[in-house]
């Protein structure tokens, strides 16, 4: 058996071959071992997180067939469309095909031709499906969107409960399980249900930093869902409705102000959902009008916004719908348009369940109803929901962060005022009852209690109860109030009491959030995304991926996605070489698209006078023309060697672009640009350290350095009293070595 080491190694050669990759994204690299060394997982990654890869790579690596579970034939099919344009032998079996095709998938398993089978859950535990797979050199079982086998999950599917008898079948083989959106209680009902051996568990960040979250409170939906579609003409983009009625209305008033709408959900006939759902994939209609019945089937990776018109039932379904925005990892914006009408329609369609299940789903509901009145950064309260921690102090991608909020001028008083009394009412009633108490409601129980007598009756008359209550929920996402017991009684937390003695701040909205516009989207993901792009023939590649796409009869975004695009508008390569280099492009692609895009850049660039195969400023001003002098260039040999992250980054260092903007533009980590950095400075040979490192600061590391020497950073780092951070130093030292000696 090949070593599992030798394989791994391998591995970045299969990214780099099948898939234009040059490195793994967080967690890949740990999934994909599992996979080799035989060892059961549970892997937890955000959509757009690269989840699907995880399994497709090590299904190349290793011989034999790797089995994939995944539940809807739409996701089966645009999944086999992306391999095959990739050049990786892989099919499905569904109710959809013929016995002649089926036939035929049989026959390519047979002959060991094909590497990847999908299949969904009832279709692979058939009697004849295990026992013709016995017979076959399976290498490993992937279970796609695993959460619907667990009854805590929010998409619970009981035929997943078949798969369960995978590991009695196939005692030897892995088994692999993979979600998006997972709580460590439905976590760990996956790995019992499906049986694992003391599974590897992968557990990524369910932060989605491309995603811009806005919350607001329904008032002119339509007129609220325009302004969206507006700021993203000619894109793709989701709005979720509650019901199937709101859903039609919707897509019909849409339809008639001249959009590309259409409507999707269970009411309609299966051919209408088949034929919607497909001019969205192909980009023949723009937006889709959906129920939650929408979505999961979709692997489109260029959806650029979602919409809800209405609270979802719970924050593992927002997230979840959500996360089908900016699956490829550029900028998207999520829209959640409530009013407190929703939660009233959940509780009601709630009723009926079971005693467990009800109050289950009702804890559930708080939860996003905290979300829509809450005034905390909305990623840190996404991420925070799934029990990870979220340190930074500042998004910049959501309207708390952006400052887009509609916030009350003087939020310490009013919220003094109903801390006190929460304590005037002996800290023992709810949230409902001391909003009563605070606009001085005639309720039989307040006069009853004797609390009309209280100093904070009527203390907020002025304002509606729906208000009061709502500030109520904010002071509690804020972490100044907490409910306890069985009836949710409202207790003020330690932080609470330091706001009553103003010592602490709060923030609280005003009851209408409208303080900037839908079409004003302005964050850092959406500037970084666009950096040095040229608009125009981006637009000109988007219309030839769509018609190559309809001549392969898949949805453009298998041919590229618009990560790819952006880099060919930026770069615009024109030779197959730096072609080959773009993020995204492998070799197939390269071989069957290469001629017929480099041919559009090199006639768009033509007309526009813009100089090609640009590695520097030029791609970033969009002008053949350098802006400003540039440090010495990199030798072509070595640029045509790099990756495509670290030749973006190179790029950017020519312009004087800090770590922290290159990190952002190409989506690594700080130090790992300060390595890019300190590499290009070697080929480069630069001497000054600016813009990276100011004169003082060289000089003083230049100094410290003569004493304690260059080998090493920590003591310099310790030498300077720790006031200078690791990246100048690595910037510094990368300098000092391209200085002549002294002497």
């Amino acid at each position: 058996m090949t070593n599992p080491a030798d394989l791994m190694s391998s591995l970045t050669g299969v990214l780099r071959q099948y898939w234009g990759y040059d490195s793994f994204r967080p967690l890949q690299a740990e999934a994909m071992r599992a996979i080799l060394e035989n060892r059961d997982s549970v892997v937890v990654l955000p959509t757009g997180g690269g989840k699907s890869i995880c399994f497709q790579a090590p299904a190349v690596a290793l011989p034999g067939l790797a089995v994939v579970v995944s539940p809807l034939i739409s996701l089966m099919k645009d999944q086999v469309d992306a391999l095959t344009e990739c050049g990786i032998p892989a099919a499905c079996v569904n109710s959809s095909m013929s016995n002649s095709e089926r036939l035929q998938v049989a026959n390519r398993i047979r002959s060991g031709e094909l590497k990847l089978l999908y299949v969904a859950p009832e279709r692979l535990c058939t009697d004849k499906m295990l026992d013709f797979l016995e017979t076959s050199q399976v290498s490993f079982f992937a279970i796609d969107e695993a959460h619907c086998i667990s009854a805590w999950g929010h998409d619970f599917r009981p035929e997943y409960r078949m798969l369960q008898q995978l590991r009695s079948r196939f005692p030897g083989i892995g088994v692999h399980a993979y979600t998006a959106t997972a709580t460590e209680h439905v976590r760990h009902d996956i790995s019992e249900q499906l049986g694992l051996r003391e599974p590897e568990w992968l557990i990524g960040s369910f932060d989605r930093p491309n995603l811009v979250y806005r919350v607001q409170r329904k008032s002119d939906v339509v007129k609220q869902i325009r302004s969206v579609i507006d700021a993203h003409p000619n894109e793709s983009g989701i709005v979720y409705c509650i019901s199937r009625r709101e859903v039609d209305e919707t897509a019909e008033l849409l339809s008639r102000a001249g959009y590309k709408a259409r409507p999707y959900h269970a009411g309609l006939s299966d051919a209408d959902r088949i034929r919607h759902q497909d001019a969205f994939l192909n980009e023949d209609t723009h937006i889709i009008v959906a129920t939650v019945a929408f979505g999961m089937g979709i692997d489109k990776s260029n959806v650029r916004y979602v919409i809800h018109t209405g609270a979802p039932k719970s924050l593992e379904h927002y997230q979840q719908e959500t996360g089908r925005a900016g699956r490829d990892g550029l900028e998207a914006e999520c829209w959640l348009l409530w009013t407190s009408a929703n939660f009233i329609t959940w509780r009601r369609m709630q009723e009926d369940l079971p005693d467990d299940a009800r109050a289950q789903a009702y804890e559930s509901l708080k939860g996003i109803e905290r979300f829509c009145t809450g005034v905390v950064c909305r990623h840190k309260a996404l991420v925070e929901h799934f029990n990870q921690l979220y340190e930074a102090s500042n998004c910049k991608a959501c309207d708390v962060c952006l400052d887009q909020l509609d916030l009350v001028a003087d939020p310490l008083i009013v919220s003094q005022k109903i801390l006190s009394c929460v304590v005037r009412v002996k800290e023992s009633f709810g949230a409902d009852y001391v909003a009563q108490v605070l606009v001085g409601s005639k309720d039989a129980r307040i006069l009853g209690n004797g609390h009309d007598q209280l100093s904070t009756y009527g203390l907020l008359k002025q304002e509606k109860k729906e208000t009061v209550r709502d500030w109520i929920e904010q002071l509690s996402s804020q972490g100044f109030l907490v409910r306890v017991g069985e009836y949710n009684t409202l207790k003020v937390t330690d932080e609470g009491w330091k706001l009553l003695k103003g010592q602490a701040s709060a923030r609280l909205l005003k009851p209408s959030a409208n303080k900037k516009s839908a079409a004003d989207k302005s964050s850092k993901v959406d500037a970084a995304s666009w950096e040095g792009v040229d608009q125009q023939l981006f637009e000109v590649l988007r219309g030839l991926r769509r018609q190559v796409a309809e001549g392969h009869g898949v949805p453009p975004f298998v041919i590229f996605a618009d990560t790819t695009l952006r880099d060919l508008a930026r770069r615009r390569p024109t030779t197959m070489t730096n072609f080959r280099q773009i993020h995204g492009v492998g070799d197939k692609k390269t071989a069957d698209f290469g001629t017929l895009f480099t041919d559009a850049i090199r006639e768009h660039c033509q007309q526009q006078k813009l100089s090609v195969d640009v590695m520097g400023s030029d791609a970033a001003t969009g002008s053949s023309a350098p802006a400003k002098p540039q440090p010495p260039v990199v030798n072509s040999d070595v640029a045509v060697s790099l990756s495509a992250a670290k030749q973006l980054a190179f790029d950017l260092f020519r312009e004087g672009k800090s770590i922290d903007h290159v990190a952002t533009v190409t989506a690594r980590s700080p130090s790992t640009i300060s390595d890019y950095l300190s590499e290009f400075i070697a080929i480069t040979q630069q001497c000054d350290p600016a813009p990276w490192v100011n004169e003082s600061v060289f000089q003083r590391i230049r100094e410290a350095a003569r004493t304690v020497g260059i080998e090493r950073m920590k003591p310099i780092f310790e030498a300077l009293g720790e006031t200078v951070t690791y990246d100048q130093i690595r910037v510094a030292l990368a300098c000092m070595r391209n200085l002549p000696p002294v002497g």
